[in-house]
C-alpha cells in the first residue's frame, strides 16, 4: 500500500500517512476552501488501510489551527479510526498543543471526549 504525503500550504495541513509503519500525522493549518474534498483522499487511504492495519497505529496530530468544516472532517477520521481499533490494531492518538493554546488544548479534549481511543495530551512549546 502507498504512503500519502500531502505537502501543506497556508490553507492546508501536511499530512504524512505511512502505511509500512503505522504513523498517520497531520501537522499545521486546516482551512481549506473546501474541507470535505480536501479529506476525502484520508478517508479513502484510512479506508485502504484498515484492510490491513499495523499491530499499532500511532495517530500524530499538531494542529496550529482548523475551522469549523476542518473540524467535522477531523472528527469523521477519529471515527474511522475507531472502527480499526478492534483487534485488528490498536490505535492511538498523540494530540500536541503549544502551552498557551488553550483552543486547541480543548479541541483535544472535546475529541478525546466523543471518540473511543486512547488520546494522550502533549503540550509543546511550539509547533
Amino acid at each position: 500500500m502507498e504512503n500519502l504525503n500531502l505537502e501543506g500550504s497556508a490553507k492546508t495541513p501536511t499530512v504524512n500517512f505511512n502505511s509500512a509503519d503505522g504513523t498517520l500525522e497531520l501537522t499545521g493549518r486546516s482551512i481549506p476552501e473546501n474541507s470535505i474534498e480536501f479529506y476525502k483522499p484520508l478517508n479513502d487511504w484510512i479506508d485502504a488501510y484498515g484492510a490491513n492495519p499495523k499491530p499499532s497505529t500511532i495517530v500524530d496530530v499538531k494542529m496550529e489551527y482548523f475551522n469549523t468544516s476542518s473540524s467535522k472532517c477531523i472528527l469523521d477520521l477519529f471515527k474511522q479510526l475507531e472502527s480499526l481499533n478492534n483487534g485488528e490494531t490498536e490505535v492511538n492518538v498523540n494530540w500536541y498543543y503549544e502551552e498557551d493554546d488553550e483552543d486547541m488544548a480543548e479541541a483535544g479534549e472535546d475529541y478525546d471526549a466523543i471518540i473511543s481511543l486512547p488520546f494522550k495530551m502533549i503540550e509543546v512549546e511550539e509547533i
